[in-house]
């Protein structure tokens, strides 16, 4: 093992355990005055696999929402776009199994249908419902399963984890299990929560979200507060998640402000917002550390740490060279300390350094000083593989800007999900 000083990691914690968050079960639920349920409407031909999900408020509740940035688009957020812009949402309701993409005028007309169909079984406006679809893209969204989905899907409808855990099962498509996470925590005097789910495992590099999120929170905030915190958490968990490099066309997260936490309202300027920002983020951090983890036919979750940039931009694009490097992703699931690999990787993508002041860690050890390889024991090496999580830090000495990536391992079953993914 080499005894040079490992680089440190840059501390890049969201702050909520400073704030007095600390987890709590629930997921999508904790939060009050939210409701939320998975059925099996249809969309899938296994009957066990869920395959609609809702979130309902109680009552209309401030919304904030981030979307895909691809140009290919699919009709579900075409609709809930400006819906979302519009600042209050009474639910949100979530298919699998179909991405209703590349689907035209038809794929526009279900997603509004089937928004207007929940609308009238809650008594509220149609704009009110948010809809998002998830799975195979070009295929027409049978409107048929929502005729009975819906119903079943509200009878189920629980403000315990129950419920959430089965809306978290519902949006699954490739994933190995549900991603969910809640934190609790003071606000103002009283006792708020934040909590959610997301799913995604494959054709992800989100430039805005993640496959899709719906996250909760009691905390009575504005709009203008719902938007700066979700975009804020978006932007440091998100959107620094690679498995690879495919931006969907589905890409969308929600973010439901009930306000039954009660207390004065939350604003970006007011004393409670900075507490209440950083709950949002580490919800939004740890859901997206799911994800990279499981990733399609991954073994392992990969953290790229980059200090020492001249500027963010260069911090974040050595970064998700790296993450996005098969070689990196296949040396880390054939469990080789190939550092040459990440060297390669960061030296590719067009930012300025010297290579001759890089250094880099592989596994918490020092593997490469200015430039130079150093010394390592293999076994040693291949012991520390057995851990979940494989670091990787380069440091540019170039500045002070750093950034963080998470990803997995590139393994054969990644191959043959994908290939058979329609098949």
């Amino acid at each position: 093992m080499s005894t040079f000083d490992a680089i440190p990691v840059p501390d890049e914690s969201s702050g909520a355990a400073s704030f007095g968050f600390a987890p709590c079960e629930g997921g999508v639920c904790a939060a009050s005055g939210v409701a939320a349920s998975g059925v099996h409407a249809g969309f899938r031909k296994d009957p066990a696999r869920l395959d609609l999900a809702l979130v309902v408020a109680d009552e209309p509740a401030t919304c904030a929402a981030t979307f895909t940035q691809n140009r290919f688009c699919a009709a579900p957020v075409q609709v809930s776009r400006p819906r979302a812009a519009a600042g209050s949402a009474r639910a949100v309701m979530l298919n699998s199994g179909n991405a209703n993409a590349a689907t035209g005028e038809r794929g526009l007309g279900v997603a509004r249908e089937s928004a207007a169909l929940l609308a009238r079984a809650l008594g509220c406006a149609e704009g009110q419902v948010l809809v998002a679809s998830t799975g195979v893209i070009g295929v027409q969204l049978d409107e048929a399963p929502f005729a009975s989905g819906v119903p079943a899907a509200l009878q189920a409808l629980s403000h315990d984890a129950a419920g959430a855990h089965a809306a978290a099962r519902a949006v699954m498509t490739t994933d190995t299990h549900p991603k969910e996470f809640a934190l609790a925590g003071e606000v103002g005097g009283r006792v708020v929560h934040v909590g959610g789910f997301v799913k995604g495992s494959g054709m992800i590099q989100p430039n805005m979200a993640t496959m899709l999120c719906v996250l909760s929170t009691d905390a009575p905030l504005t709009r203008a507060a719902a938007a700066s915190a979700l975009g804020a958490a978006v932007r440091a968990s998100f959107n620094k998640v690679t498995v690879d490099s495919d931006t969907s066309t589905n890409d969308s997260c929600f973010l439901l402000a009930t306000g039954a936490a009660g207390g004065d309202e939350i604003d970006v300027g007011s004393a409670g917002y900075p507490a209440l920002a950083a709950a949002v983020r580490a919800v939004a951090e740890q859901l997206a550390r799911q994800i990279a983890a499981d990733g399609e036919g991954s073994t392992k979750l990969v953290t790229v740490d980059v200090t020492g940039a001249a500027t963010p931009a260069d911090a974040e694009e050595v970064a998700r060279a790296v993450a996005n490097s098969p070689l990196v992703k296949t040396a880390v699931f054939g469990h080789d300390a190939n550092w040459g690999r990440v060297a390669a990787a960061a030296g590719k993508c067009g930012v300025a350094f010297d290579q001759a002041r890089v250094d880099i860690d592989f596994l918490g050890v020092a593997v490469c000083r200015g430039g130079m390889a150093v010394p390592m024991d293999e076994e040693e090496m291949l012991r520390r593989f057995e851990a979940p999580e494989v670091p990787i830090a380069l440091d540019l000495h170039m500045g002070d800007a750093s950034c963080r990536i998470w990803t997995c391992d590139l393994t054969h079953d990644y191959v043959r999900i994908n290939g058979e993914y329609r098949t």
